[in-house]
C-alpha cells in the first residue's frame, strides 16, 4: 500500500476526531472517557504548525485517511523546544497491519528537519502493542508514573518512552 503524508487542513478535523474517538472505548490509548466534539479539538488543531510541530494525516491511494500523527510541545518553555511528544492514531480498519511502524519510522526520520532532538511517547502501561512498537524503534522507558489515571474504576499507569534523535 502506498501512503501519502500531508499537513492536516481544518477540513480534516472531523475525520481526525472520529479516529480519535474510535479509540476511547478500548481504554488503551487515551485518558478521555467520553467522545470529544470537533469543536473541542479546534484549539489543539491550531497549536500545530508545519515548520516544527506538524499535524499530518496519512492517506492511502484512494485518499482514505489511514491515520494521523501529531507533534506537540513537551513543556511550554524555550529550553524544551527541541523536545516533542508524538501521538499516532490509526483508523480502525488499518490497525494491526504493521502500518503504525511505518508511520512512527517516517516521523522519526523527519525529526531533524523539524528541529526535534528528543522524541517522547506517553503510553499507558497496559497498552503492550504500542509499547512494543515504540521500543522496537529504539525508544526506551524513561519514566513510569504509577496509577495516575483511573479508567472505569481501575488505576492505570503511564509510561513515558523517549528517544534521542541523532
Amino acid at each position: 500500500m502506498n501512503m501519502r503524508y500531508r499537513d492536516a487542513h481544518i477540513e480534516d478535523l472531523p475525520a481526525i476526531v472520529a479516529i480519535y474517538n474510535s479509540t476511547i472505548e478500548g481504554r488503551m490509548v487515551t485518558a478521555d472517557t467520553e467522545p470529544v466534539l470537533v469543536s473541542d479539538k479546534e484549539a489543539w488543531f491550531w497549536q500545530h504548525n508545519t515548520s516544527h510541530r506538524p499535524l499530518w494525516v496519512v492517506e492511502d491511494d484512494t485518499r482514505n485517511m489511514i491515520g494521523w500523527i501529531s507533534f506537540q510541545d513537551f513543556y511550554g518553555r524555550p529550553a524544551y523546544q527541541g523536545t516533542a511528544e508524538i501521538s499516532i492514531y490509526m483508523a480502525e480498519a488499518f490497525r494491526g497491519q504493521g502500518l503504525g511502524r511505518l508511520l512512527l519510522q517516517y516521523s522519526i526520520d523527519q525529526c531533524t528537519s523539524l528541529g526535534i532532538h528528543t522524541l517522547l511517547g506517553f503510553i499507558f502501561a497496559h497498552n503492550e502493542p504500542s509499547l512494543k512498537l515504540f521500543m522496537n524503534l529504539g525508544f526506551e522507558e524513561w519514566a513510569n508514573l504509577l496509577d495516575i489515571a483511573v479508567l472505569d474504576g481501575q488505576s492505570r499507569s503511564l509510561k513515558i518512552l523517549g528517544k534521542k534523535i541523532s
